[in-house]
């Protein structure tokens, strides 16, 4: 017999979401300093899809779409139409990469599967990268983190590593990954800025004025300032993903503002958006674009393999884009970030996701559709692994992922911390912004110019504390 599950109503409500033109789609990309045994990966997967049950069932629709939809067991599960190899065009560098992560975010899954699709890319940077394809019914990002984890080891196994893995991935390295889902917990999905107790939120929404306040906010916000990122979207999609800053140094800038690493990541954001629309002939004055922010809402208890799903809620933020002067935007949005923490804004909006999981698929879309005139881009960030993870013996390099952009949105952005180190990724509609690259190197330009000034500012330091400690010198001698 067939094993099946409902559907929770906010899994519902992504599900429906997906459309040709904005797919609800998790895509990763994990790079190697070696390459990969296909074989040796396959046999990798077979363990992990035994162990985790969502990546063997497929989606039941209910009959005339009333009701929930249902997880199923596949009774035609074939690891082969999941786990693909693909040969990597010349030159086989970064940009190679980006026009292929494009290429696959534009085509959509196969609903009659599971709905998960992993492509083993070969000839990249003298090593490989996986391309991990997931529906966003399937889990957030928090969870499929986890999944990444419960594959990947602390150290390089000794030998090739292939029986330790097939061993390993039966349970995961409690130390890896109680520690990065630990972090993630803190500040995954901007949590560290935008949330605190999760129950204190459940019982303001519920109880208290504060959690009116909010529902009227989220549902009453009018629609976001026009832009050219604003538009009917298409099919085709483009993506990249900038060269890794040092975490060193982002939050050397961050003690220098007394702001947090978010702070000077999403201002640094903020400006290359200014950046490129300013690059194209249009003002900025006085523009603010609203982003969507997923914000974290699971306990580290909750997290579990066989029980993946989403639970994550929404907040909107002013970004200032009309603001020039670096220190002054920073400011600005650091004080919009902070206006938002300890509100229930992100549990009002996963209730609101779940009422829409509980409507007529027709009226989702209806929903969905009003939900996104209120922003132009959706924006996170999750903390990975502190120290370096690897995989059947081969170093992983670097991680990167894109969030889905649901219901007409143009523009995502995705940021990932792994083995100290900070990667900030765009996803981008091809029609409306089909150079995401320029993005990508406006922020770490904005970020450099912030860098200056943190530099500037704790070389004046430096000199008051030197001048201080020589005035306090002179005067146990008896000089002025």
């Amino acid at each position: 017999m067939r094993r099946r599950e409902n559907f929770s109503l906010v899994d519902a409500a992504w599900l429906h979401m997906d459309e040709p033109t904005s797919m609800a789609m998790i895509v990763g990309v994990i790079t190697f300093e070696k390459p990969l045994e296909l074989a040796a990966l396959r046999k990798l997967m077979r363990a992990l899809v035994q162990r985790v049950p969502r990546f063997r069932q497929r989606v039941r629709e209910p009959r005339l779409g009333l009701g929930v939809p249902q997880w199923e067991d596949d009774p035609h599960f074939d690891l082969d139409a999941h786990l693909h190899r693909i040969a990597l065009p010349a030159p086989h560098d970064q940009n190679a990469l980006h026009d292929l992560v494009g290429d696959l975010m534009s085509t959509p899954l196969d609903f009659t599967k599971p709905l998960w699709q992993y492509h083993l890319v070969e000839n990249y940077d003298g090593g490989c990268a996986l391309i991990c394809r997931l529906h966003h019914a399937m889990a957030d990002g928090l969870a499929l983190v986890q999944v990444l984890l419960s594959m990947a080891d602390s150290a390089p196994p000794s030998g090739n590593g292939t029986e330790k893995h097939a061993r390993a991935s039966k349970k995961p390295r409690e130390s890896v990954v109680d520690q990065t889902l630990r972090l993630a917990l803190r500040g995954a999905r901007f949590a560290n800025a935008l949330t605190s107790d999760s129950q204190m939120l459940r019982q303001a929404a519920r109880f208290g004025a504060s959690g009116s306040l909010a529902l009227g906010k989220l549902l009453l916000i009018g629609p976001d300032t026009p832009s050219l990122f604003k538009g009917n979207v298409g099919v085709i999609k483009r993506a990249a993903w900038s060269k890794p800053l040092a975490l060193n140094d982002v939050k050397f800038v961050s003690k220098a503002f007394e702001a947090t690493i978010n702070d000077i990541l999403i201002s640094s954001v903020t400006g290359a958006l200014r950046r490129y629309i300013e690059g194209r002939g249009e003002t900025t004055q006085g523009m603010n674009l609203r982003a969507m922010i997923p914000v974290n809402l699971r306990d580290v208890n909750q997290l579990d393999l066989e029980h993946l799903g989403n639970q994550f809620g929404l907040v909107f933020l002013d970004l200032p884009v009309g603001i020039r002067e670096p220190t002054a935007r920073m400011s600005v949005l650091k004080d919009r970030m902070d206006e938002i923490k300890g509100t229930p804004e992100a549990l009002v909006a996963y209730g609101i996701l779940g009422v829409i999981g509980a409507t007529p698929s027709v009226m989702e879309k209806v929903i969905n559709r009003l939900f996104s005139m209120k922003a132009s881009a959706v924006m996170t960030n999750v903390p990975g692994p502190r120290e370096p993870l690897y995989l059947m013996g081969s170093r992983i390099n670097g991680l990167m992922f894109w969030v889905p952009t649901p219901a007409n949105l143009a523009l995502g952005v995705s940021i990932i911390s792994y083995a100290g180190q900070v990667v900030v990724g765009v996803g981008t509609d091809a029609g409306l912004v089909p150079d995401p690259e320029e993005i990508v190197n406006a922020f770490v330009e904005e970020f450099r110019a912030l860098e200056r000034v943190a530099l500037r500012r704790a070389t004046a330091q430096r000199k008051r504390r030197a001048n201080k400690k020589a005035r306090a010198a002179r005067e146990r001698v008896g000089v002025k």
